[in-house]
């Protein structure tokens, strides 16, 4: 394989950055990369549609709305678990240990909050939250860029959001927002990327095991040497600083390539959600979504997920 098409978010954990910025696809693998950066996930699933990419980095929940409108793209490893957090002004009562959900959830009633675009995983959290615990009548905007939601917050059209850890710690640095709900609270190990591969692609078994590798790589140098990945991850990016990509990583630092039961149970606990959000027609199964023989062969054994970051 000569050349391979790999989309990407602007999101600081995931290893495309890492891959990138030391160029270890064209020195280790010999192929040369085509990196496409996208706004949201949902915005990669339409270039799968039209055969513009092999694999991508990407929220299940878009992937998976995907599939179910007959998408043939397969999960065949994971990333990242519990990668949305939720923020607000100072003003904003947050979850602590003794109070619930609903007590967070009820001062935002008949008010506004924000999240990426529609069917993100960011989105379909924030939506699932103010469902199942009963506020329907807590508008949620949608903004095409991430990087919007802080400044919407501050000028008050939105009372809060759901994002990525990068806008958390972006709102609590520039804007004065902290945060309200935290990763693990919004949805113990739910899957906030993974890495999807086309049809096509997937009929290159040894490409793909050869790019996982480099893949876990990435996230063991992540979890392992955070502030070197942090470095390399701020030269990639350029906008913002090492230690801001620092914080950003250590905000919920469970890093690994792997796809154990808790990921695919996680990722498929999504299915009723996004049935009942109208987003998947028909129910999908754990073999339309995932294909893990490739994973196992690259990273068999135990999943890092739960290891936290050295101090």
């Amino acid at each position: 394989m000569d050349c391979v098409r790999i989309g990407y978010l602007s999101t600081m954990y995931h290893t495309s950055h890492i891959l990138k910025g030391q160029s270890w696809l064209e020195q280790e693998l010999q192929v040369q990369p085509h990196w496409r950066l996208f706004g949201t996930g949902p915005a990669m699933v339409e270039a799968f549609f039209r055969n513009e990419l092999d694999l991508g980095y990407i929220g299940l929940p878009p992937a998976m709305i995907g599939i179910g409108r007959g998408l043939l793209i397969k999960c065949v490893a994971g990333g990242h678990t519990e990668g949305s957090v939720m923020i607000g002004t100072p003003d904003c009562k947050a979850l602590q240990a003794d109070d619930d959900m609903v007590s967070v959830l009820g001062q935002y009633a008949g008010k506004s909050l924000g999240a990426p675009a529609k069917g993100s995983i960011h989105d379909v959290l924030l939506r699932h939250l103010l469902q199942k615990h009963g506020f329907s009548d807590v508008i949620v905007k949608n903004y095409p860029w991430a990087d919007l939601i802080p400044e919407a917050i501050a000028e008050g059209e939105i009372q809060g959001a759901v994002g990525t850890p990068a806008l958390a710690v972006l709102g609590r640095r520039w804007y004065n927002l902290h945060t309200i709900i935290t990763p693990d609270h919004i949805w113990p190990y739910n899957p906030s990327y993974g890495i999807v591969a086309s049809a096509a692609m997937c009929s290159c078994p040894a490409f793909i095991k050869s790019f996982l590798i480099m893949h876990e790589k990435a996230c063991n140098l992540i979890r392992q040497q955070p502030q070197h990945a942090a470095r390399i991850i701020a030269r990639e990016v350029k906008a913002v600083a090492d230690d801001f990509v620092l914080e950003v990583l250590q905000v919920s630092p469970r890093y690994c390539a792997s796809l154990p039961e808790e990921y695919i149970r996680a990722t498929m606990a999504f299915v009723p959600v996004l049935q009942a959000m109208g987003y998947l027609s028909t129910a999908l199964s754990r073999q339309e979504v995932f294909e893990t023989a490739y994973i196992a062969e690259a990273h068999p054994g135990q999943a890092h997920y739960t290891l936290p970051l050295p101090a």
